[in-house]
C-alpha cells in the first residue's frame, strides 16, 4: 500500500468496526529488532501497520541516504510472518508533496544535545516525518525501540506538543547474542569492526553496575566507560 488515501480508507473501515491500530514506523531493511516491535504491536492491537520509508530529511550531507540498504520483498515477508496487517511504503512525493520541505516540528530542546551535536538537523527531520506518518495513520499505539533513546524522547515530545491521539510505546533494545544492538546499518561493519562492536554493550553494562553496586557518580562512570572504549583500537568517541 503506497498512498495515504488507501491507508486512511482501510483504517477508517477497521476503526468503524471497533478495531484498535498499532503502528511500527521503519526505514525498511527489516530484521529481528523490527520483528520484535511488530510482535509487540500485534500482541495488543487488532490491526498492525508497518511503514517502510527512507526519510531524506534526516540524512545530513555525506551520510548514507543513497546507499541505505533496502529489500522490500524481504520486508513484506517479515511483516507477513509476524502478523502485520498492512505494509505502508509511500514514495517521497506521497510523504512530502511540497516542492521544498523545511522541518517545522519544534523539538530543539530535546534534539539539540547528545547525538544532535554531531548530526545537526537529524532529529528535526525525524520529527517531521514521524509527525506526518502519525497523522496519516491516526489514533494508534506507536512502537519505537529504546535503542534510539534520544529519538524516542523526541517522538514523545512531538506527540505531546502536537496533541496527537497516539500512545507512544518504548520497546526494549533487541540485541545479538554478544550484546550488539541490532541495526540495519550493522551490514556496513567489517569483520574486525563487528568483532569489536560489542565493547559498546560491555561498557554500558559496566557503567550500570558501577552506579547500581558501587554508587559511582557520573564523572567516574563516564571516565571508566571512556577508558574501556578507547582501549578498543577500532573504536572512537565523539
Amino acid at each position: 500500500m503506497a498512498t495515504r488515501a488507501l491507508l486512511a480508507e482501510k483504517l477508517d473501515s477497521a476503526r468503524s468496526a471497533g478495531a484498535s491500530v498499532g503502528f511500527v514506523p521503519t526505514m525498511g531493511y527489516l530484521h529481528e529488532r523490527h520483528g520484535s516491535l511488530v510482535d509487540a504491536s500485534v500482541a495488543c492491537s487488532d490491526l498492525t501497520v508497518v511503514s517502510v520509508f527512507v526519510n531524506p530529511l534526516q540524512f545530513g550531507v555525506g551520510e548514507d541516504l543513497d546507499s541505505y540498504p533496502t529489500d522490500l520483498d524481504a520486508d513484506m515477508e517479515l511483516c507477513g510472518s509476524r502478523g502485520a496487517s498492512i505494509l505502508f511504503h509511500p514514495g517521497v512525493e506521497e510523504v512530502y508533496p511540497e516542492v521544498a520541505v523545511q522541518p517545522a516540528v519544534p523539538v530543539a530542546d530535546v534534539a539539540g544535545p547528545l547525538d544532535g551535536v554531531g548530526r545537526p538537523g537529524h532529529f528535526a527531520g525525524v520529527a517531521e516525518v514521524v509527525a506526518r506518518l502519525l497523522r496519516a495513520v491516526g489514533p494508534c499505539r506507536a512502537f519505537f525501540g529504546q535503542k534510539d533513546f534520544q529519538q524516542l524522547q523526541v517522538v514523545r515530545r512531538l506527540v505531546a506538543d502536537l496533541g496527537l491521539p497516539v500512545d507512544v510505546v518504548g520497546c526494549p533494545t533487541s540485541r545479538e547474542p554478544d550484546g550488539l544492538a541490532r541495526s540495519s546499518r550493522n551490514v556496513y561493519l567489517t569483520e574486525a569492526e563487528r568483532r569489536a562492536a560489542p565493547v559498546l554493550y560491555r561498557a554500558l553494562q559496566a557503567g550500570a553496575a558501577a552506579v547500581a553496586v558501587a554508587g559511582w557518580d557520573r564523572v567516574e562512570v563516564e571516565a571508566m566507560m571512556a577508558d574501556m572504549l578507547t582501549r578498543e583500537p577500532t573504536a572512537s568517541m565523539e
